[in-house]
């Protein structure tokens, strides 16, 4: 499978954004998904997951912030992402796994910035 992150840009604090994750080569339903970012000298983190059953989970940091979703008919990850600040500002991957979890394949990522 491969994946491509879009979506990313620069934005003002408080405003909003929608990355998307396009798979192909892969089982797109059978597959769990996940967003995760990294900023400049820090681990990467995890943000959001979604299950094969649409189930989610959130990083704590989201507080309400951001929605994942799926699209299995267009093979798409979603990330809406509102109310964001400056310390949201990381590059953004999408990732996907068969075993429960993702991490079997990475994309390239999409950069967000978020000024003040």
């Amino acid at each position: 499978a491969q994946l491509e992150e879009s979506g990313g840009g620069l934005v003002q604090a408080g405003g909003s954004l929608r990355l998307s994750c396009t798979v192909s080569g892969g089982l797109f339903s059978s597959a769990s998904l996940g967003w995760y970012r990294q900023a400049p000298g820090k681990e990467r983190e995890m943000v959001a997951l979604i299950s094969r059953i649409s189930n989610t989970r959130y990083a704590d940091f989201v507080k309400g912030r951001f929605t994942i979703s799926r699209d299995n008919a267009d093979n798409t990850l979603y990330l809406q992402m509102n109310s964001l600040q400056p310390e949201d500002t990381a590059m953004y991957y999408c990732s996907l796994g068969y075993g429960g979890y993702p991490g079997d394949v990475w994309g390239k990522g999409t950069q967000v910035t978020v000024s003040s």
